[in-house]
C-alpha cells in the first residue's frame, strides 16, 4: 500500500510496553507516518493498551507525531506534555499494599499469565502523571475528540477485556480509563469504575488487536513492542521476560492478527526484533535506556515498516 491509498479505512492498534516500549512505539509511529504519508490521527479507529493507551490518548486528542517525538527528546513546549515524562514511574515498583490483587482469577481457567496476575499484591504506584495528562487533553465531553478512541483494560475479577470508549463499555472519565489501562498488577493500583476494578489490559492481551475484527476495516496497523515474530533466544534476566511474557503475548497477537485477516482486513504488524531487545534490555521500565531505545528504534522500525509495506510480510 502507498500514501495514495487515501480511500482505505485504517485502524491503529498500539500495544503495552512500559517506558521503553513507549519510546520504541514513538519511533514506529514516525516510521509509519513517513512511509505511508499518513497522519495516525486520521485512523478510523485508535486502540491502545497501557503505554499504548497513553499514546492513543495523545493522538485521539489531536496531538501529532512530531509533538509526541518532542516529548521523548525533551523538546516539547506543550503546556501539558513538557513535563510529562518527568512524572512517569521509575524502573522499580514502589512498596505494594499488603493484600493480593485478585486471587480468584486463578479459578477461572484463564491463561496462566492472566491468572497469576491476580496473585500479585495491589500496586502502590502513583498514577498522577497519567491523571494530569488525561485532564489536560480531555475535551469538553470528558473524553478525546477522536470518535473511536478505545483504551483497553482488564476486569480484575473476571479477566474480561474492556475497551473504554467503545459502545457498551462502562462510562469512565478519560483519566479513569487511562489509569485503568496502565494499572500494571503489582505496580500500580487497580482503578474502580462502575463498581468494578480494572487493571492493565496487557494482563489479558498485549494489544487486543482482534477487537477491530468486526469493524470492516481495510487495514489495521499493529505496533507491539512486547511481542515478536517467533521465539527470540535470551540469556540472564531476559529469559524470564521471554518465558513469562513475550512468548505468551506473541502467540496471542499471532491469533489476533489471524482473526483480523480472516475477517478480510490486511494487517501491518511491527513488533520488537532481537536487535531491538538487545537495546531495550529485560526491564521495559528502565528509564535509563529510554534515549538509547529511541535512537536505535528510529532506525530499526523504519526498516521494519518499509519491509512490511514493500513485501506484504509482517515485520
Amino acid at each position: 500500500m502507498t500514501s495514495s491509498d487515501t480511500h482505505l479505512s485504517r485502524g491503529l492498534v498500539i500495544g503495552c510496553g512500559g517506558t521503553l516500549g513507549a519510546a520504541w512505539t514513538v519511533a514506529a509511529l514516525v516510521a509509519v507516518r513517513d512511509a505511508l504519508g499518513w497522519d495516525p490521527r486520521g485512523a478510523d479507529a485508535l486502540v491502545g493498551t497501557s503505554a499504548g493507551a497513553e499514546l492513543v490518548t495523545m493522538l485521539g486528542s489531536g496531538i501529532g507525531v512530531d509533538e509526541i517525538l518532542a516529548i521523548q527528546l525533551g523538546e516539547s513546549i506543550h503546556p501539558v506534555l513538557a513535563a510529562h515524562l518527568a512524572g512517569a514511574p521509575g524502573r522499580l515498583p514502589p512498596l505494594p499494599k499488603p493484600r493480593l490483587g485478585s486471587p480468584g482469577l486463578l479459578r477461572r481457567g484463564l491463561p496462566t499469565v492472566t491468572g497469576l496476575s491476580g496473585l500479585l499484591p495491589e500496586g502502590g504506584g502513583d498514577a498522577g502523571w497519567l491523571d494530569r495528562l488525561a485532564t489536560g487533553v480531555a475535551d469538553a465531553g470528558g473524553w478525546v475528540a477522536h470518535p473511536a478512541t478505545w483504551l483497553v483494560a482488564m476486569d480484575y475479577a473476571t479477566g474480561e477485556r474492556v475497551a473504554f470508549g467503545a459502545q457498551g463499555a462502562p462510562n469512565a472519565t478519560l483519566s479513569e480509563a487511562l489509569r485503568a489501562s496502565w494499572a500494571i498488577p503489582g505496580w500500580m493500583p487497580s482503578v474502580r469504575i462502575d463498581d468494578r476494578r480494572f487493571v492493565d489490559g496487557g494482563a489479558a492481551s498485549t494489544a487486543s488487536a482482534d477487537l477491530l475484527a468486526g469493524r470492516g476495516l481495510d487495514e489495521v496497523i499493529v505496533l507491539a513492542p512486547m511481542a515478536s515474530q517467533g521465539r527470540i533466544r535470551a540469556s540472564g534476566a531476559a529469559v524470564l521476560e521471554r518465558l513469562m511474557l513475550r512468548n505468551w503475548m506473541s502467540a496471542g497477537l499471532d491469533a489476533e492478527c489471524a482473526a483480523l485477516e480472516a475477517a478480510g482486513t490486511r494487517v501491518i504488524r511491527v513488533d520488537a526484533t532481537a536487535e531491538d531487545l538487545a537495546v531495550l534490555g529485560p526491564n521495559f521500565m528502565d528509564d535509563r535506556r529510554r534515549l538509547a531505545t529511541l535512537e536505535h528504534s528510529l532506525r530499526s522500525t523504519r526498516t521494519a515498516v518499509e519491509r512490511a509495506l514493500t513485501t506484504g510480510v509482517r515485520a
